[in-house]
């Protein structure tokens, strides 16, 4: 492993996964000019999707973080085959998620914390971006949290 970033995924003992093939008719991710469009990542982790049911029923708030830091984990491993090196990142611009919820569950933003807080402890000030935090009634493969990203890169 070589440069900034992959020092510091090394020193929170992250290991990168393969970047996940597309589930459909779509690419894992798109670039424009100097910027990175990471398509939306479920919480897949080595065993197949980690995370499924809806917060607020089946899967609790702790869970659904978990499950969140999981997708930016898997942006990451996207970004990285997408630039080839994490160091390129000039600013995460945008996380996107979507919380897959029962209908009074309100907590979205809490959940989503998982994603903006990992992206923000592996790139630093590079890592702080606006962002959305929504409920669906169901995401694919039943997955208890979706996220995207766009990144800015040099």
């Amino acid at each position: 492993m070589s440069g900034n970033v992959e020092a510091r995924l090394k020193e929170l003992q992250i290991e990168l996964p393969a970047p996940a093939a597309p589930a459909a008719n779509y690419v894992p991710y798109t670039i424009a000019g100097t910027q990175l469009f990471v398509s939306g990542q479920l919480p897949m982790g080595p065993d197949g999707l980690a995370y499924t049911g809806k917060l607020g029923a089946d899967v609790d708030e702790e869970a659904g973080q978990a499950a969140a830091r999981l997708c930016a984990i898997n942006i990451l491993a996207q970004a990285k085959d997408a630039l080839g090196d994490l160091d390129r990142i000039a600013q995460c611009l945008k996380l996107g998620g979507f919380v897959n919820a029962v209908p009074d569950f309100s907590n979205h933003p809490k959940i989503i914390n998982g994603a903006s807080d990992l992206i923000v402890e592996v790139l630093g000030e590079k890592g702080r971006h606006a962002r959305f935090a929504v409920g669906a009634g169901g995401l694919p493969l039943d997955a208890a949290v979706e996220v995207d990203a766009v990144f800015a890169f040099t």
